[in-house]
């Protein structure tokens, strides 16, 4: 059977070389740290992840945490102001339940599936050289990472790209000790424009169920100030006060808030960033990306992990049905820009949560406060961004969208 390797022991490298596995196919995965490591390390996202990418785990039958995580039931959706409060307030439950497990206990739990089901995980780094000799010991080499000298493999694509710094300094934060909602459990999404956004929901850590919190703060704007946090204790205090100042119909829900742990915080500036698919080593050869090497999201929609698992499961298919072929650059071109198809959705999804909304959305939004049928399809949307690609970029359309429910209502 084919040999495939893959560098990177993420959401996307882990659930395919599980795929593969599960096909007959000898797969290596090459990680920089154990799971141990990774384990008792920091938190390494929010990943909060919805149906469509959850059942492509439960088709490999590595969906563990599915009894015991708390599910995202819904979504809801505020923008407002300390001096007005919510101007636009609005709510929906989701066709199916999402939900969010830390990376901390899903990838070492899946480095131990994988080894289980006789992959060969390895531990190091790998350079040029390294990636060299790995093109030469298999059929395929995909890079799922990108770390170091790697990621200077896959060239910005420009023309893909919206944005060419980033659009928010962002701080994560995992807590216990938050109130619980009266309704139902959600992605909730608080704006301040201008300013920046709150978002958060529940999830499962080492230490049980738990929330997290995601503060969006518009670069040089009020909220940030993190570069003076220095500990774990200080993060915890700035969120809490952050959300006090400019999200205060929010905050009696966080008033008796505690870290997970010291290891339960991250901050950083992410640039949105879309990648040329193909790598050309050196010599000449040619290794494919995979997941956030080639579309990088901010994480204000939570679409990465999601992006991951779809892109994964595309490759899977991909790969078992090109047989014995060679993978050639042309069936990695054909690969990446079915990748695109999907993944641009996504892209322009989150894009358009970090800029003003034009006229024809803040209208759609508005109509949301009314309407419950645009705000499930809203709610909707976070599963399969693509569900919006036929009218919420387009004023007419939108329009239109508008009033055939209202007329079906």
């Amino acid at each position: 059977m084919r040999n495939i390797t893959i560098v990177g022991a993420g959401q996307a490298g882990l659930q395919l070389g599980i795929g593969l596995l599960n096909k007959g196919y000898t797969v290596r995965i090459i990680s920089n740290r154990t799971g141990e490591e990774i384990a008792k390390g920091k938190i390494l996202s929010s990943q909060s992840m919805y149906d469509m990418a959850l059942n492509h785990e439960r088709e490999l039958g590595i969906a563990f945490w599915d009894a015991e995580c708390p599910p995202i039931e819904g979504a809801h959706i505020r923008a407002g102001n300390a001096e007005t409060g919510p101007m636009l307030d609005f709510r929906s439950r989701m066709s199916a339940n999402g939900q969010s497990v830390d990376q901390r206990i899903k990838m070492p739990r899946w480095m131990d599936e994988f080894e289980r089901l006789g992959g060969d995980l390895v531990i190091g780094d790998v350079d040029m050289a390294e990636l060299e000799r790995l093109v030469d010991t298999s059929d395929l080499v995909l890079v799922a990472t990108g770390k170091g000298e790697l990621g200077k493999l896959f060239e910005r694509d420009s023309a893909r790209c919206t944005f060419d710094r980033p659009q928010r300094a962002i701080a994560l934060t995992y807590v216990h000790g938050m109130v619980p909602r009266e309704d139902f459990t959600a992605l909730n999404i608080n704006i301040n424009p201008g300013v920046g956004e709150l978002v958060h929901f529940p999830a499962l850590t080492h230490t049980g169920p738990c929330d997290i919190i995601n503060i969006e703060c518009v670069i040089g704007g009020p909220m940030d100030r993190w570069d003076a946090v220095k500990t774990p204790a200080d993060h915890l205090a700035m969120t809490k006060a952050l959300i006090a100042e400019f999200f205060p119909w929010e905050a009696p829900r966080f008033r008796d808030i505690r870290l997970t742990d010291d290891n339960g915080i991250l901050f950083g500036r992410v640039t949105p960033t879309v990648r040329n698919a193909i790598g050309v080593l050196p010599s000449g050869r040619t290794v494919l990306g995979l997941g956030d090497v080639l579309v990088l999201n901010d994480p204000m929609t939570g679409q990465g992990s999601n992006n991951a698992s779809k892109g994964a499961s595309m490759y899977l298919e991909a790969i078992v049905s090109h047989g014995q072929a060679g993978f050639d650059r042309a069936w990695m071109e054909a690969l990446a820009e079915q990748y695109w198809d999907y993944a641009q959705w996504s892209a322009r999804f989150t894009n358009s949560m970090l800029v003003p909304p034009p006229p024809h959305v803040m209208q759609f939004l508005g109509t949301c406060c009314q309407n419950g049928t645009l705000a499930h399809r809203f709610a909707d949307a976070f599963n399969d961004p693509k569900s919006l690609s036929s009218w919420f970029y387009d004023p007419e359309a939108t329009a239109r969208v508008i009033e055939e429910t209202a007329l079906s209502a």
